[in-house]
């Protein structure tokens, strides 16, 4: 069988347990026993050498007998049960005692890893719906050892199989797994002109995934590194350096997972040391890895997840800045992609050291959401004002199962090559695809290996205006997919440009009416006092508004249109009231009184400076690489004279008039204009379509069309 044919053949499990799980609980039964079934073939041509290892050693009264048996073993892990999938069917009545007995029998290394499946309350249920033998039955008719199914295939089962779990929960999209086509590109962006470096002598590499999932993107890009490229098990690209020796790190949060990328690593390399290096747990609160730096590290965070949980830990890391991952900013708590790129960039080599690559894909929002001072744009300042994007690279969409959302992937490094510095390359990928032969879930397309190569050398060349033949709309067109900027093109200056406040006066009824919602009119008739003192109080407050109504009413009816004239006349009518207004009341009226008026006159502070108008405040976005000045006079000034800076708004890190911002909006720099199609071809059209009904209404009515 092929791997996509095990997968339907272990998901027919589905069929036996449908009455006694739900459908998202599948993944309880299905995973563990693929682990499970997995390690017993591994083991099965070692099982009686351990066993009698184990004699041997226990008659010498040896207690630490691990490396003895793993030796036997020839793996990280073993099994010292005398139970296999066959002796376990072998004695039915007995079937889930023995199973634990099977599953106590593993090393405690990999008792660790099974654990996180918390296979013993399923176990139960299995055996109390007395479906146990079933389907450890159809377990073992699946032979999954690695002489028949290698470790790359098997690797694919897992996330296979994986994909069908999450299919089966309907989980958010955040939740993927990374399709193959994807993971084989990012993998080759991340080494991309490395090839020199790669092939020295004894080269020692490292790689990390810091939400490694069941682990395909760390064993895909060591295979890229030591095995080459295969297609259909033919070998179509060879490996950079057979002889690398690559260590592989990562970090995962769900223990299913986790617990199916550490087994299968154990089986992958007989030293167990790439397992030992996954850790357990959730990286933005817990870094497992916290002090060592890779040389390599890809990822693919998810997309839209909130990090609640991580809150209380993630801000006081960010309050340590620059001791901590966190402190460039902080985005939204709603989406947590760009903690893991900062996360990566703390884990990055020092360019002392040799420096890191980085590839991480992401959706559309950490390009341009938050605005000018936000946190999702200070970290984006961070990483152009440290010149560490090297290029970004736009996906089709409808790549992923579960999402059909656009992606981008970012190619960061620290040590950049000399004609790359202080320049990004934009790469739009978006119509290097083709149909798949059959949608799997939200994924209709596929980034075949000619078109991945193709981005690879647009990456490699570097250069601005690059072109390429693509698809667009069903007819061939040569279209730009390279530009590029230097990094200052995506920053701006965002300034406030104030106009002048420009109030008319006026004590008509309906303005009148206004002062009864004045917070500071309203504020007379209450009281923060309780009891008799209170009431008192309130009283008071009441018999000053009815004061101040009387007050209002008897103001002229005219029409003012000049604040200072206006004031005069209410402080007027004040004394002759013999009543005395406070600042809040004062301002109460003048705000009920008034509106804006274009034709009135300036309104003055007491510093006799014009007072802003906070209705017709607006915000500009200055180009980092020109003059605030230059660029008000010829933008702002034509269109409204009276219009100035608000230069107490400045960037808090250089000090400079206006907030700093980045953001990149990648479509408008690979926008084609289409003109629209002529007017009397679309009439043609439409007449060409009443004809039609025309036609079919006369079929059903025997009547005849009229002409057109």
């Amino acid at each position: 069988m092929n791997h996509s044919e095990i997968v339907s053949f272990l998901w027919g499990v589905a069929d036996l347990i449908r009455d006694t799980f739900k459908r998202g609980k599948y993944q309880d039964v299905i995973l563990p026993l693929t682990v499970l079934r997995r390690l017993d073939c591994v083991l099965k041509p070692t099982k009686e050498k351990v066993l009698r290892r184990q004699a041997e050693l226990r008659d010498r009264k040896l207690e630490n007998l691990y490396p003895q048996l793993c030796k036997a073993s020839g793996f990280a892990f073993y099994n010292t049960s005398r139970y296999d999938f066959d002796k376990l069917l072998a004695d039915a009545p007995h079937l889930a005692m023995n199973l634990r007995n099977y599953i106590a029998g593993f090393s405690s290394n990999m008792r660790e890893v099974l654990e996180k499946f918390d296979f013993d309350n399923t176990l139960s249920k299995l055996d109390e719906a007395g479906l146990l033998f079933q389907v450890m039955e159809r377990f073992k008719n699946v032979d999954l050892h690695p002489e028949k199914i290698d470790n790359p295939t098997m690797g694919t089962i897992f996330e296979e199989l994986i994909r069908k779990f999450n299919e089966a929960l309907n989980e958010n999209p955040g939740e993927h797994f990374t399709p193959r086509d994807v993971v084989h590109l990012m993998a080759d962006v991340m080494l991309a002109g490395d090839g020199g470096r790669m092939r020295a002598h004894g080269v020692v590499r490292t790689v990390y995934d810091p939400c490694c999932g069941s682990g395909g993107m760390l064993m895909i890009a060591k295979e890229h590194i030591t095995a080459g490229l295969r297609q259909n098990g033919n070998l179509i690209r060879q490996p950079i350096n057979r002889a690398a020796e690559i260590h592989l790190f990562g970090q995962e949060v769900n223990p299913e997972t986790w617990a199916v990328s550490k087994s299968d690593l154990f089986m992958k390399d007989p030293t167990g040391r790439d397992a030992d290096n996954i850790a357990y747990g959730s990286t933005l609160s817990k870094d497992r890895h916290e002090g060592t730096s890779f040389d390599y590290l890809i990822a693919n965070p998810p997309y839209g997840k909130d990090w609640k949980r991580d809150e209380a830990a993630v801000r006081a890391e960010h309050e340590r800045g620059a001791a901590g991952r966190f402190g460039p900013g902080l985005p939204r708590i709603s989406d947590g992609q760009l903690l893991f790129l900062l996360h990566m960039l703390a884990h990055a080599k020092s360019p002392g050291e040799g420096g890191s690559r980085i590839a991480i894909i992401m959706n559309g929002s950490p390009l341009f959401t938050g605005d000018a001072g936000s946190g999702e744009s200070e970290i984006r300042r961070f990483i152009f004002e440290h010149d560490l994007l090297e290029a970004l690279i736009a996906l089709p969409e409808q790549l992923f199962y579960n999402t059909g959302i656009a992606t981008y992937v970012w190619a960061v490094t620290n040590r950049k090559a000399p004609a790359r510095r202080g320049k990004v390359q934009l790469i739009d990928a978006t119509s290097f695809w083709v149909p798949m032969r059959k949608s799997l879930g939200e994924k209709r397309r596929t980034i075949p290996l000619d078109r991945a190569q193709d981005i690879l050398e647009l990456l490699t060349e570097f250069k601005d205006g690059a072109t390429r033949t693509v698809s667009k709309d069903g007819k061939e067109e040569n279209a730009v997919v390279s530009r590029v900027f230097p990094t200052t093109h995506f920053g701006f200056r965002k300034i406030t440009v104030e106009r002048p406040l420009r109030l008319n006066f006026m004590a008509n009824p309906e303005r009148v009416a206004r002062l009864e919602d004045q917070r500071g009119f309203m504020a007379l008739a209450q009281s923060k006092q309780k009891g008799a003192a209170g009431a008192k109080e309130q009283a008071a407050g009441r018999s000053q508004q009815e004061e101040i109504r009387r007050l209002v009413r008897r103001l002229p009816d005219t029409l003012y249109k000049d604040r200072n004239e206006f004031e005069e006349v209410l402080e007027t009518a004040a004394r002759e009231a013999d009543l005395r207004l406070t600042a809040p009341v004062a301002k109460a009226i003048l705000s009920a009184l008034s509106e804006g008026d274009e034709t009135a006159a300036i309104c003055h502070d007491r510093s006799g400076n014009p007072e802003p108008d906070p209705d017709l405040r607006d915000t500009e976005s200055v180009p980092l690489a020109e003059s605030v000045e230059e660029f008000f006079a010829r933008e702002v000034k034509p269109h409204v004279p009276d219009a100035w800076i608000d230069t107490e708004k400045r960037d808090a890190k250089d000090g400079k008039v206006g907030i700093v911002g980045y953001e990149i909006n990648f479509n408008r720099y690979f926008y084609r204009y289409k003109a629209p199609r002529p007017l009397e071809e679309i009439e043609a059209d439409i007449r060409a379509v009443e004809q039609d009904i025309l036609r079919m209404l006369a079929e059903v009515t025997g009547g005849k069309v009229a002409p057109g």
